[in-house]
């Protein structure tokens, strides 16, 4: 454990050297995508997402992960107050998690499973770095999406819809992209996109251009065609929902992915990787 304070310097010196890489071209976010492997494959990547964080105006920051260890029909929350970061401790804003824990809706994620479910962890670093200028002035929300039915989905955005609508608000929501190879089992391949890589770019891209039209039933569509291995995909149903939700009351939204990586380029079928992709939602 005491390990991770002396990477305080190194970890903070890779968050400063990928931002600074980036441009701001869609601040504020309301909202971004972005991914939760080790930063050495998606540092850089999700830097495109956290760089249009504006931390003069945001107050409190939602972040939704799949579960990855568990098996969860709902969502849950944390039992603790604090998460700490090699940066600085992230308080969780326990006035918010009333008001979700009283809609019935969620339930409590065990000590273990919060400390075993990297989709938050790995957003908590950047998070932090991002905020570093007001960093006694926000709280965090961690809400642990589970593996939602449609209408699941629609009943949680629509909930969190009300908070999406607040401009002090910020939802990061973790996901990758294509898990592909015999480890994930998945193995889709175009072959009239070329070598197996660009068959994945291929797949994510078309996902991601879906996302960009902030079209929940286009989406489930496309995850019930291709099955593509999107790990976020119930907290990304959850994003579009709720975005819907403000649509339909005439609110004004485009979301555009500014950056798209992959682990490596697959080849052949030994090989494996895992995409990531970085996006941020404005409000107009």
């Amino acid at each position: 454990m005491d390990g991770q304070w002396n990477m305080r310097p190194q970890l903070n010196a890779q968050l400063e050297g990928w931002l600074s890489q980036v441009q701001s071209t869609k601040r504020p976010a309301r909202a971004i995508i972005a991914p939760h492997a080790g930063y050495t494959y998606c540092g850089s990547c999700a830097a495109h997402a956290y760089k249009q964080v504006d931390p003069n105006i945001t107050r409190k920051i939602f972040i939704l992960g799949p579960s990855h260890h568990v098996p969860l029909s709902r969502c849950a929350l944390s039992s603790v107050d604090i998460y700490r970061t090699p940066l600085y401790d992230l308080r969780i804003d326990q006035k918010i998690y009333g008001e979700l824990w009283k809609t019935g809706m969620f339930e409590r994620m065990s000590l273990q499973t919060d400390e075993d479910e990297h989709s938050i962890e790995m957003h908590l670093p950047y998070t932090a770095k991002a905020m570093e200028s007001h960093k006694d002035e926000f709280t965090i929300i961690p809400v642990l999406v589970g593996a939602l039915s449609e209408s699941k989905e629609q009943e949680f955005g629509k909930l969190f819809s009300k908070y999406l609508a607040d401009p002090s608000n910020l939802f990061v929501v973790s996901s990758d992209f294509c898990h592909w190879g015999q480890r994930f089992r998945y193995s889709y391949y175009d072959e009239s996109q070329g070598e197996i890589y660009r068959s994945i770019e291929h797949l994510d891209k078309m996902g991601m251009s879906i996302i960009e039209q902030l079209d929940p039933v286009s989406f489930s569509n496309y995850l019930k065609k291709y099955h593509n291995t999107i790990c976020g995909r119930h907290p990304i149903g959850v994003l579009l929902n709720a975005i819907n939700e403000l649509q339909k009351n005439g609110m004004n939204m485009s979301f555009s992915f500014l950056n798209y990586a992959q682990s490596s380029q697959c080849r052949n079928w030994q090989d494996s990787s895992v995409s990531y992709a970085a996006g941020a939602l404005m409000v107009h």
